[in-house]
């Protein structure tokens, strides 16, 4: 690694005050580290039009947005030279660091439309080794910005600055394609956020820049805020964990959610708690047969999976809360797990009920569901305190399991292979919310081997998990509605029986795929 010729500032960073390790040396990602170009003051001395051949436009640290973005040419404040030397020019890809620290440091990376330019004064320059990509560059710019790195900086000449030298042995974070796509959606979120913000404060000021009567004045701000309110109220549901339920959830689990709402909203406590625990019972079950078609697919052996088989092959009744903990139980251990990439929908699954208050919550539930089918359901005196913490050990569940609102239940409604395009054209329907009847949209997929009628849970990275036989869907032959299905056992016989409402009737399926599976 090269570096520039000026002494670091102060000792290295003590230990204590590093940010965390993630495994990729600085050196095999940073080529040299620069300080920026000395202008001799004044620095409008010698300046140039910004079209002059040989114009390179100076970049001070007030340039570097704390988003990361460098700020866009300004004719009247910024500063064109033709004398800076060559070895000071900064090109694409370059990523420009803050040496004077301040809180954050501010980073930033170089684009092709930022050039020509040369970073001043307090700016250090990375050159990557290689070409970085834009994903793998995000994150290394927000490690960059951390509150750890700032930490780093050093007492010089009355302000901390970061020293190159300890710059040097820092770690830098791996390239990640969901934490990179996660840290993406957050800044298109805020930028959104803040242009609405925008236009908000403008609606605002303009009310009496109108050549009209106040009543028109009012009528206009009303009719022209009335987006931006919508929007407003619409963000603000999304501090209720319900609506987030209700809406972002797979169909099955937020269909029996908003009937839990329901009923205790008109006070009927009875039905309520029944709600209450039958939607305790539709979470972990449409969790754990989720959980068996994702480890079928990835060659993971379920012990609790024979569980299943042999309660659907010999027993008389058919799976419930009982065998779904034991699937997400077991799938929780880090060794089932071993191997499988870190953004795997498995993980997440396996953190359901991992923790003890997690699983002190669902013991609470199995045994209020089993008192109630034997009988011992709470009596009219203590229904309502039953139904409260009821309520309370199901809304824990739920909030554990909101990866699942990321992780959408899909529909193949046709599919369309294209040989030489080498992909696939799906028509689907994205069943998350509580109702059934969803827009039909299109995605492009890379892969021949999906199926037309098929349930899929999609991640976040739109790679697609065959669901059947664990998880099925068709209208249901008793209420008529389009519903899942999972296979049941119904005094002795096969059944399939719906998630959403519990009607079940004979198999239809292929039971072969069932025993493929090693549920049969």
């Amino acid at each position: 690694m090269s570096n520039s010729s000026d002494q670091p500032d102060g000792p290295s960073a003590d230990g204590a005050d590093r940010p965390p390790a993630f495994g990729v040396p600085f050196e095999s990602v940073i080529n040299s580290i620069k300080r920026g170009y000395a202008v001799k003051a004044p620095a409008s001395e010698g300046a140039c039009a910004a079209d002059q051949p040989g114009a390179v436009r100076l970049v001070w640290l007030r340039h570097l947005g704390r988003d990361g973005a460098i700020a866009e040419p300004d004719e009247e404040s910024d500063v064109w030279r033709n004398d800076v030397p060559d070895r000071f020019h900064l090109q694409a890809g370059d990523l420009l660091l803050s040496e004077v620290v301040t809180g954050r440091p501010k980073a930033a990376r170089v684009e092709e439309s930022d050039l020509p330019a040369a970073a001043v004064g307090s700016i250090l320059v990375l050159r990557p080794a290689d070409t970085l990509s834009p994903e793998h560059a995000r994150l290394i710019l927000a490690f960059l910005r951390s509150g750890g790195v700032g930490r780093m900086a050093k007492g010089a000449f009355g302000r901390m600055r970061l020293s190159p030298k300890d710059l040097l042995s820092l770690e830098l974070p791996k390239a990640d394609q969901a934490l990179s796509a996660a840290l993406d959606e957050l800044d298109t979120a805020g930028r959104r956020m803040s242009s609405w913000s925008a236009e908000a404060t403008t609606l605002a000021g303009s009310v009496f820049d109108m050549d009209a009567s106040l009543e028109d004045a009012r009528r206009s701000i009303i009719e022209a805020g009335q987006l931006t309110r919508f929007r407003a109220e619409a963000a603000s549901q999304l501090d209720d964990p319900g609506y987030i339920v209700r809406t972002r959830f797979p169909y099955p689990i937020a269909l029996r959610w908003r009937e839990v709402e329901a009923r205790i909203s008109a006070g009927d406590l009875g039905p309520a708690y029944e709600a209450v625990l039958e939607a305790a019972e539709a979470l972990l079950g449409y969790s754990a047969l989720v959980t068996g078609a994702l480890a079928h697919e990835a060659a993971i052996e379920l012990a609790s999976v024979g569980t299943l088989q042999r309660k659907l092959s010999s027993a008389p009744g058919g799976p419930g809360l009982g065998e779904w903990t034991a699937v997400l139980q077991e799938i929780s251990g880090v060794r089932k797990r071993r191997g499988l990439r870190m953004d795997h929908p498995l993980h997440e699954l396996g953190a359901l009920l991992g923790s003890d208050e997690a699983q002190q919550a669902r013991g609470r539930l199995s045994d209020r569901r089993n008192a109630k089918a034997h009988g011992r359901a709470p009596d009219a005196v203590t229904l309502p305190a039953a139904l409260e913490e009821a309520f309370r050990d199901l809304s824990l569940l739920v909030s554990r399991a909101r990866f699942l609102a990321d992780l959408p239940l899909i529909h193949v409604t046709s599919v369309t292979w294209d040989a030489f395009q080498g992909e696939a054209t799906i028509m689907l329907r994205r069943l998350m919310g509580d109702h059934p009847v969803v827009p039909t949209s299109t995605m492009q997929y890379p892969s021949s081997t999906v199926e037309t009628g098929s349930l899929y849970l999609a991640d976040r990275d739109h790679r697609l998990y065959l669901l059947r036989p664990f998880l099925t869907c068709e209208v249901c032959e008793t209420c008529h509605t389009w519903s899942t299905f999972h296979a049941d056992k119904e005094k002795g016989n096969l059944v399939q029986k719906s998630l959403e409402h519990g009607h079940h009737y004979p198999y239809r399926a292929d039971t072969r795929a069932l025993q493929q599976a090693g549920l049969l």
